[in-house]
């Protein structure tokens, strides 16, 4: 076996969710109960992937199923869109919340925010979603 183990960009991008965290939350609200395919684990691992590929729907997430990198990154070998709109619609909004508000907490802690607080404005975040709008209405919206 390799001493040098590298983890893959998705790997990175997954490990700064506290897992820990993620595990409780998926034994409160009873989240992997009656489940035989598509674990928390790794449906937060494809919506991981849906966001970072900007995939446009949960049609266009099933089908990047078949590639076998998202395959062995998520150990999901295939699945239906209607069985992710399903299981989207089963996850209570306090899950992502409280996902992102320790996401948060741990940018705060790596930035030394509280110090820096007093001196500069708070954390910002932004959205660099595009809308596109119609031309005729808002000739000044040309992309």
């Amino acid at each position: 076996m390799d001493k040098f183990t590298r983890k893959t960009s998705f790997e990175q991008w997954f490990s700064p969710l506290n897992l820990i965290l993620m595990e409780e939350l998926v034994k409160t609200h009873q989240l992997n109960y009656y489940t035989k395919k598509l674990y928390m684990a790794s449906f937060m691992k494809l919506l991981l992937y849906a966001q970072l590929h900007e995939t446009e729907s949960l049609r266009a997430l099933s089908d990047a199923v078949f590639s076998d990198d998202l395959q062995r990154a998520t150990g999901v070998e295939s699945i239906s869109f209607s069985q992710l709109g399903r299981r989207i619609n089963t996850i209570p909004t306090d899950f992502f919340q409280t996902i992102f508000l320790d996401l948060v907490a741990q940018i705060h802690q790596k930035t030394d925010f509280q110090k820096r607080r007093k001196i500069t404005t708070p954390l910002k975040i932004i959205d660099s979603s595009t809308l596109p709008l119609n031309l005729t209405n808002h000739k000044w919206a040309e992309f």
